[in-house]
């Protein structure tokens, strides 16, 4: 692991909120350990988002129905709406 650098960020009152509340729930003992834990939970969500589409595009690329125009696709959507 690459060592640790010092760097200052500015957090909105809602997120010092959150900041304060993870470290009186004794569950992390530094800001550091819970921007830590939470940067780590936003890559896995971004990660888990990614090989989501990664599926959906393998999955309409091995569709083999033909692709319908978009404004035939519209129309249909606005006809559906209006019922």
């Amino acid at each position: 692991m690459a060592p640790s650098k010092a760097i200052n960020i500015e957090l909105k009152a809602r997120q010092q909120a959150i900041l304060q509340r993870q470290l009186e729930s004794g569950y992390y003992d530094s800001p550091s350990e819970v921007i830590g834990d939470a940067l780590r939970a936003l890559d896995q969500r971004e990660t888990a988002y990614d090989d989501f589409l990664r599926a959906k595009v393998k999955a309409s690329l091995a569709n083999k129905r033909p692709s319908v125009p978009i404004d035939e696709a519209f129309t249909r959507a606005r006809r559906a709406i209006a019922r």
